[in-house]
């Protein structure tokens, strides 16, 4: 299992959100560069990076960051946030991101997530976000009718290899992370999962791992000092 530490950079800053509510957002770092080569230290080989103001407004304002990481802390890039056109995947692709996330599109555009995953393969993945079982999109600030496993079927079965799955009502909140659901979505798909929200210790690592799961986004938990980054590697790669 593969664990990423996530930098979240709304306004050029490192910060951390609760359930996705840009008014609770403060800084956690105050360097982007220091803090991912402080998870390279720690063992990481992937950083999970998210653009708050480009999952909001559909742009790119901190796309210097994400390159300047990918190509400077020798660490692999999964970015996500306001990436909705091929034009912008291919983009980050092509200077240096190691995978991309489609969000959003995956509800509103599912024809480019199709396209993208054709283009370009395993280097996609779709970010499945949601409340009481149900997918937002927009930065969160829109809910649709669509549950998250009915999407995250959807998805595999367009070839997407990976989806992370994030419960929002528990992100940043270091309330655990919400077991039931990610054994849902781990059994409705073929993709390999990855979970997101409430990490809090070690104990949501055993049991992630437990179910199987690719992966596990750990953030508030690092900076808070919950969970020691290097024993949660050292736990995800047992059995390996």
């Amino acid at each position: 299992m593969t664990i990423f530490p996530a930098i979240d950079i709304k306004d050029g800053k490192c910060v951390r959100l609760m359930r996705g509510d840009y008014s609770t957002a403060h800084t956690v770092a105050e360097s982007f560069m220091d803090t991912a080569l402080s998870f390279k230290n720690a063992g990481a080989k992937w950083v999970h990076m998210v653009d708050l103001d480009g999952a909001k407004d559909a742009g790119q304002p901190n796309r210097d960051i994400f390159i300047s990481v990918a190509k400077n802390s020798g660490l692999k890039v999964e970015l996500g946030g306001g990436i909705r056109s091929l034009d912008t995947v291919e983009m980050y692709l092509s200077e240096g991101i190691s995978r991309v996330i489609l969000g959003s599109a995956a509800v509103k555009d599912p024809e480019l997530v199709k396209n993208a995953v054709k283009e370009f393969g395993d280097r996609i993945a779709v970010g499945i976000d949601a409340k009481d079982g149900f997918v937002a999109v927009e930065g969160w600030l829109e809910q649709s009718n669509v549950r998250f496993t009915e999407l995250a079927k959807a998805m595999s079965d367009v070839g997407v290899k990976y989806i992370i799955y994030t419960d929002i009502s528990r992100d940043g909140m270091l309330s655990g992370v919400n077991l039931d659901e990610l054994r849902q979505i781990n059994e409705c798909c073929g993709a390999d999962i990855t979970a997101s929200g409430g990490v809090r210790s070690i104990e949501d690592i055993k049991a992630c791992r437990s179910l199987g799961l690719y992966g596990v986004i750990c953030g508030k938990s690092l900076y808070q000092g919950t969970l020691d980054l290097s024993e949660a590697i050292a736990e995800a790669e047992k059995g390996i």
